[in-house]
């Protein structure tokens, strides 16, 4: 194996700490700049911090531009090449945004001495997305996470996800098989603007550390849009400022053109702001995304202790209420094919005057299955009435409810047993359920439910549903059960709302 000196000697000086890779960068890398010039990769305050804080799990959370995609690229490229045996794989959210990450590698190794990259560093294969260098025995890989299997058998040592918040699909089960691709010691970096409180970078950043923690843990690090030294606008005199612009200037030390520039973008990006430069770490969340119930009234509900009395089937089942004499319950069911891969049915019992939340059922079951244990859940509550949401395969359901079970008390609309969820019906009743998450959180007892509505998103033309990559099973079959009970609500009890005071 061919190896330079220069070579040799840049793997040995990589490893001496942050402010010896900032050095190599500049000597070693160039890039354009936002003019389009061929500059020196010098780190710009943003790019420093997350060096000088990096462990070996990282995820970031940053405004737009600020270059954390370009210093990680830079980074792995000169580990690949310096380190031999090394295969390194940068993931990004579509595969314009992979092409554009590969043409900067790309521009960095076009760059290098004419003796390296006719030598040791001569490539055998580069093409839109893949350099390889023989005599090293190394790798650089750019994919999409639009592209099935990427990382799959690979043994990764570095690996970096840009834009997570944004990867199409199911994100969680694709950063799960790619984090399986990476060696024991290899290095990982998740970042992304933020996209709203939901989803596998929110619940990613949710389970990291602060920097000077642990280090083998997943490090946080935030970048507000401040330290981009070019976001400066007009200047704004500080008599002129409000209140919050002048806790800003208290707090982070900003200056009168940075007041400048954010009120530019207050013009130019509106509700959008906290989203693509953000100011906060938690309020850029919350701010952001399209959840279509209120995040507040759900993440303050997630923080209260609901005691479970009783599991279940391997805690599929969960109960927080058992049947109590002389009360009255529904049982609401979501039904779904069923299999190991396949969606999660769903059984919410509440009662039926409150609007409490009981018991909750989420696990794949068929039709057949899922039939006898909503009936079980019914007898015990005091022969409740099943709900059962006719749509696709609840009509298999309920045929064996009556057929199989013998169970007659079954919700019916007219004549036809079960309900049916419609364009009219949906938007009515998804609005309902966020009115009571606002006005009486607490009967919703289950950390399952609160964290999938969370997750349950507007979209186009005022539809609803799961973001990419979550369910909303458990989300459905309240939105049932409520329903329905609105319905049976006697009417010396008024609305839905008067009957939960």
């Amino acid at each position: 194996m061919v190896e330079t000196s220069a070579l040799k000697m840049l793997g040995r000086q990589m490893e001496c700490g942050p402010e010896m890779a900032v050095e190599m960068a500049a000597e070693w890398l160039r890039v354009r700049d936002r003019e389009g010039r061929l500059q020196p990769l010098v780190a710009n305050a943003a790019q420093r911090r997350f060096e000088e804080q990096r462990g070996r799990q990282n995820i970031v959370l940053k405004a737009r531009q600020m270059g954390v995609t370009t210093w990680v690229a830079g980074r792995f490229f000169l580990r690949t090449i310096t380190k031999p045996g090394t295969l390194t794989l940068q993931v990004a959210h579509t595969r314009e945004a992979a092409e554009g990450i590969f043409r900067i590698v790309q521009r960095m190794w076009e760059e290098l001495p004419k003796d390296m990259r006719e030598g040791p560093l001569v490539r055998s294969r580069a093409n839109a997305g893949q350099m390889v260098f023989p005599e090293l025995d190394s790798e650089y890989r750019v994919a999409s996470a639009c592209d099935i299997g990427a990382g799959r058998g690979m043994s990764l040592q570095n690996l970096h996800c840009s834009e997570v918040s944004r990867w199409p699909g199911d994100a969680a089960m694709t950063l799960a098989g790619l984090r399986a691709a990476l060696a024991p010691g290899g290095e990982l970096v998740l970042e992304s603007t933020p996209n709203g409180a939901y989803g596998a970078f929110y619940v990613e950043w949710c389970a990291g550390v602060e920097a000077g923690g642990d280090r083998n843990a997943m490090v946080r690090h935030f970048l507000p849009w401040w330290m981009e030294a070019s976001y400066v606008g007009p200047r704004v005199d500080a008599a002129a400022m409000t209140e919050v612009e002048a806790a800003l200037v208290e707090r982070h030390g900003l200056s009168e053109k940075q007041i400048g520039f954010r009120r530019g973008l207050e013009r130019s990006y509106g509700g959008l702001r906290s989203q693509e430069f953000a100011e906060d770490a938690e309020t850029c969340f919350r701010a952001t995304g399209s959840c279509f119930f209120n995040i507040g009234a759900i993440e303050r509900q997630l923080g209260e202790y609901e005691e479970i009395v009783a599991t279940r089937r391997g805690e599929a089942l969960l109960v927080w209420l058992p049947p109590q004499e002389g009360r009255k319950y529904l049982v609401a069911v979501d039904s779904a094919g069923g299999g190991e891969d396949g969606d999660f049915a769903a059984v919410q019992v509440i009662d039926r005057l409150t609007g409490l939340q009981c018991a909750e059922l989420q696990e794949r079951l068929r039709p057949s299955e899922l039939a006898k244990v909503a009936v079980e859940l019914a007898k015990e509550y005091h022969g409740a009435m099943i709900a059962v949401e006719r749509n696709n395969h609840g009509a298999a359901v309920l045929a064996y409810i009556e057929t199989s079970e013998h169970y007659t008390t079954v919700y019916r609309q007219g004549s036809e047993a079960g309900w049916l969820t419609t364009a009219v019906s949906k938007p009515e009743m998804t609005a309902r359920l966020g009115s009571l998450l606002e006005q009486r959180p607490e009967i919703f007892k289950s950390k399952r439910l609160l964290s999938e509505c969370r997750t349950f998103v507007g979209r186009e033309r005022g539809k609803t549903g799961a973001a990419n990559g979550a369910h909303d099973d458990l989300v459905m079959a309240m939105a049932v059960a409520q329903a329905v009970r609105e319905e049976m609500l006697p009417r010396s009890h008024g609305t839905w709302a008067d009957g939960i005071r």
